[in-house]
Parts: structure tokens; C-alpha cells; sequence
């Protein structure tokens, strides 16, 4: 009977979204596109712009040349550097106070999902001041006009210049959830491969995994669209391309440039389609264990997809086909489904990401099952609905 209520919860929810005001930010593509930021801010009347960003990206110069423009173009603004991995309700705390402080009037998110997370979030309290952060958990409770975010993505994973979604960790309970409204779609993305180009191969890796499990969760789940299955399939196809080649020749212009591409039509994918048991896991793995979150979903990605058995052979073989692994026209699904799974055991073995995750404590699995199926169910249209001895399965596979 629960599943039943999952499934048609999700359908309900599937044919709702089809009436939503879905936009696109305004895209910047190409070298050099971050030179054109500071003029199209200037020109929609800001004068003081909060910058989120962390530590690293601060001290690299990344932001040198956006900085300088923004001072010829006559913007003040105020930098941001404290966000964490996992960011917390502190941190947009911090910020919030920064942007008020200052009094700013839009927000620049300056960075890999973090960064971006961290910015949505304090545009989020600033649009709703009545509302802290644990009371915007879920689905469409900010309901107001955030200020202008502008989104500077320095990795190609996460996708958050395109969706509705802010992840953030309560660092006093170690819950990660996410904050979801039409509200927080950026409203203009820069898409700059030079940013990129200098990221170390681990970062290259986890964060080009978080894609791929984007556009893969996206393309086997029940809510999927034929608009959201082109970008699935067009993100599957450019990181099975590029990924390799971006990991190895990090100032490969064309890789970094496609990586980029791939991450923003998975985010495309999944704002609408939305992910599933990977990324319910993931979380947790987060909000406990701060774990990376690209690197908690390149571990989980093929563990889940194998437990979904014969829910996923049907789409794992299009996929499979789609980029031509070493298959025969006139195998079955099955097999087809289990060559794109080993391939994406090879690729994270090739790329040096471990097969297991090290640092789950074993009292800490029921709480974190209860939350990956809080999270999971009834919103995620996932293949198969997990139940808790599922869930308590996937958590021993994935425990080293």
C-alpha cells in the first residue's frame, strides 16, 4: 500500500510540474564569457554585490579579472569566503548578515555547488525573512523573489546554475535536505571553461561523477520528460566523451568546455525529473561524514543501479548503446545494462575514486536509512522503491 501511495504521489506531482513556470538563466558561454558579467549586473541598477564564495577560490585569483570589472563598471561588493563542503545553516547565516550589512541588492554564488548552495540559500532568507532555513526544507516554501543571483560555476558537476535546488547541512544534527523553489533558478549562468582548467584531477573526477549521476538518475526515473531524456542522453554522451580527457589534460580547453556543458544540461535533467536513491544516500554521507558529495555519488552510483536488477534494463541499455561500449547489437538488456554499470566501476577505478566509502560508523546506519528514505519517498519517481531492508543493504555494500 506505501509504495502504491509513492507512485501516486509522484504522478500527481509529475503532472503538476508540467504547469510550472520553468526558465532557464540567462546563459554565458565560452572563454572569456566572465568578462561580460560585470556590465550586464551594472547595467540592472545594482550598486553593492555580496560574493559567495570559499577559501580556496579566494586565494587562487580565479576572481581577479571579475573583481577589476566590477570596479570599472562602478559595482561595490563584499566577498564572502567561509563556505564549507556541505554548507550549513551558519554559513548562509554569516552571509546573510554580510548582505545586510552591506546593503547589497543581489548576490553573486562564486564557485562549485557549495558556493552555490550557500548563495541560494541566503537569497532565499533574505526573500524570507520570516522563515529560517529548516523551515524552507522541501518543496516550494520560499514563494517570493529572491534578489539577482548570479551564478559562477568553477567545476562541472553540480548543475546548481540551473536548478531549483539548495543542499545544505544543519551541522548540529548532521542532516543534509534540500531547499526546493522555482525561485532559486539563477538568473544568469556563466559558463567560463577557463575557470575550470586549472581544478586538480580529483575534483575533476568527483565532481564529473555528480554529473553523470544527475543525467542517469534523471533518464531512469518515472518523471522523466522527453525534453529531460534529450538532456540526459546529451549530458551521458559528452561526459562519457570528455571526462577521461578533462582527469588527464586538465588544460584541455574542448574537454573543460564540454564538462561544463554536460553538467549544465544534467542540472537541465534533473530540476525537472529530479534524482533519486543515490542522492538520497549521498546526503547522508554528507551531513554526517562532510564526504564530498560528488565523490559519495561516483561510490553509491553503481552499487544502486545494480540493486535496481531488471527496473533499469531498458534505460541502462539505451544509454549503453548511446555511447557505444563494447556490445553487440543483438544483446539483451540485461547484459547491456551490466556493461555500462562496469564501466562506471572502471571509469571511477581509472580516475582513482574508491569503490568503497571508509568512514561509515555502523551505529550510525539506521538513522542515516531513515533519512535517505525520508528523503527518497514519496518525491523521488526512483525505478524501484526502496524499503528500509533495502536501504540497510545498500549502506553494508557501499561500508568498508
Amino acid at each position: 500500500m506505501y509504495k502504491l501511495y509513492c507512485r501516486l504521489y509522484q504522478y500527481v506531482f509529475k503532472g503538476a510540474s508540467l504547469l510550472l513556470p520553468w526558465r532557464e538563466p540567462q546563459l554565458l558561454e565560452g572563454k572569456n564569457s566572465l568578462n561580460k558579467l560585470p556590465h550586464i549586473i551594472k547595467n540592472q541598477g545594482i550598486e553593492c554585490l555580496l560574493i559567495v564564495t570559499d577559501r580556496m577560490i579566494a586565494s587562487l585569483g580565479l576572481m581577479d579579472g571579475f573583481l577589476k570589472g566590477l570596479s570599472e563598471e562602478g559595482v561595490a561588493y563584499i566577498i564572502y569566503k567561509e563556505t564549507v563542503p556541505n554548507p550549513t545553516i551558519d554559513n548562509i547565516e554569516e552571509a546573510l548578515q554580510l548582505y545586510h550589512s552591506n546593503h547589497c541588492q543581489g548576490i553573486v554564488a562564486f564557485g562549485g555547488g557549495s558556493s552555490m548552495d550557500c548563495a541560494k540559500g541566503v537569497g532565499a532568507r533574505a526573500a524570507r525573512p520570516d522563515k529560517i532555513i529548516p523551515e524552507m526544507k522541501g518543496l516550494f516554501k520560499v514563494r517570493r523573489k529572491i534578489p539577482p543571483l548570479f551564478a559562477i560555476p568553477t567545476t562541472s558537476g553540480t548543475g546548481s546554475e540551473t536548478t531549483i535546488a539548495a543542499v545544505i547541512t544543519d551541522s548540529r544534527t548532521h542532516e543534509k535536505y534540500a531547499i526546493n523553489d522555482m525561485a532559486l533558478i539563477p538568473q544568469t549562468a556563466v559558463l567560463d571553461p577557463l575557470l575550470t582548467i586549472n581544478l586538480p584531477p580529483h575534483i575533476t573526477s568527483t565532481t564529473g561523477m555528480d554529473a553523470l549521476t544527475h543525467a542517469v538518475e534523471a533518464y531512469i526515473g518515472k518523471s522523466n520528460t522527453k525534453r529531460t531524456k534529450h538532456y540526459s542522453r546529451e549530458a551521458v554522451s559528452l561526459i562519457f566523451e570528455n571526462l577521461f580527457q578533462a582527469y588527464t589534460d586538465g588544460q584541455n580547453i574542448a574537454a573543460r568546455e564540454n564538462m561544463q556543458r554536460a553538467s549544465y544540461l544534467a542540472g537541465l535533467a534533473f530540476t525537472r525529473a529530479y534524482v533519486g536513491n543515490v542522492h538520497a544516500i549521498a546526503h547522508t554521507l554528507g551531513g554526517f561524514y562532510s564526504t564530498p558529495h560528488g565523490l559519495a555519488n561516483a561510490v553509491v552510483l553503481p552499487y544502486v543501479l545494480e540493486y535496481y536488477g531488471k527496473n533499469v534494463y531498458k534505460p541502462l541499455a539505451e544509454l549503453a548503446d548511446l555511447v557505444n561500449l563494447n556490445i553487440r547489437q543483438e544483446d539483451s538488456n540485461k547484459t547491456k545494462a551490466a556493461v555500462f554499470i562496469e564501466t562506471i566501476k572502471t571509469l571511477n577505478k581509472n580516475m582513482g575514486i574508491p569503490s568503497k566509502v571508509d568512514c561509515i560508523v555502523e551505529k550510525d546506519i539506521p538513522l542515516m536509512v531513515g533519512r535517505a528514505l525520508a528523503e527518497s519517498n514519496p518525491l523521488y519517481p526512483v525505478p524501484k522503491i526502496m524499503t528500509k531492508e533495502d536501504m540497510t543493504k545498500i549502506y553494508y555494500l557501499i561500508k568498508e
